[in-house]
């Protein structure tokens, strides 16, 4: 995000390298201001865990459906743009999961993928709620944040072989499912059924928003050093076959041209960068 209101403060925290194949990171947001903020958030390909500390904040999709967030809910993978509100003093913890690390937390992952519920639904246990109460006496969100490390490790389930290779495969150039396949000897078919299940996306979607989301970070290098965006050099340098492709993807994940992207990209919250 390259600028921020003085009322909305921020904060990246990194986990522990105990945690890396977990979580990539927690998100933390608060809102100081006597007015609501409302801001967009980038698609992340990610399951996550948000909780919510004073007033209740919302989300509205694309279909323009609300989702009121009391205390702690669960959605994703997260594959297009969100708008998200905070009312005046309250404040966002996102726990990002990591890969098919929500499988191995929940093992339910196909029912958050229709809608966000309340994550003591997918356990039948009241445990987050309990969670929810704990965090809300602690004082800050590195407090918090370790408090909830601690709380999901009897939770975690081990990766198993086949998804710990499909993670391992960080070359865009190689084809992830043939590759495990062969190594594992299973189908290609076992093996991305496989990676839809555990992992919430095909290898087909996760390359697209990749491609896309190179093009988001050249373009904040860009405007970081105030230089004008050479748009045709974005086109070369992320893959695309020509600007109609570039655009196409901008209006698949952010509902905007790439030009409005630049003039409301203070109010886009990209949790990756």
């Amino acid at each position: 995000m390259q600028k921020q209101q003085p009322e909305y403060h921020e904060l990246r925290i990194p986990v522990p390298q105990e945690f890396e194949n977990v979580f990539t990171h927690f998100y933390f947001a608060e809102n100081t201001s006597a007015d609501a903020v409302a801001k967009t958030l980038l698609p992340t390909y990610q399951t996550l865990l948000l909780f919510c500390f004073g007033r209740q904040a919302s989300m509205s999709t694309r279909e323009k459906t609300i989702i009121g967030v009391d205390k702690c809910i669960v959605f994703g993978p997260v594959r297009q743009a969100l708008e998200y509100t905070l009312p005046a003093g309250s404040s966002i913890l996102v726990a990002n999961f990591k890969d098919d690390a929500f499988f191995r937390f929940f093992g339910k992952l196909s029912f958050v993928h229709k809608t966000a519920q309340h994550p003591d639904q997918l356990l039948d246990e009241n445990c987050f709620t309990n969670l929810w109460y704990e965090l809300s006496y602690l004082q800050s969100a590195i407090e918090q944040v370790n408090h909830i490390l601690e709380f999901c490790i009897p939770y975690l389930q081990d990766q198993d072989h086949t998804s710990r290779l499909l993670s391992s495969i960080e070359n865009d150039y190689l084809n992830p499912i043939k590759i495990v396949a062969e190594q594992t000897h299973q189908t290609e078919r076992n093996i991305q059924r496989k990676q839809k299940e555990q992992f919430g996306y095909s290898i087909k979607e996760i390359n697209r928003y990749t491609r896309f989301l190179k093009a988001i970070k050249t373009i904040e290098k860009q405007t970081v050093k105030q230089e004008k965006v050479q748009w045709f050099h974005i086109i070369d340098e992320c893959g695309y076959y020509d600007q109609s492709q570039l655009i196409h993807d901008f209006k698949h994940f952010l509902n905007i041209s790439p030009a409005q992207y630049l003039k409301f990209q203070q109010d886009i919250c990209n949790p990756k960068s």
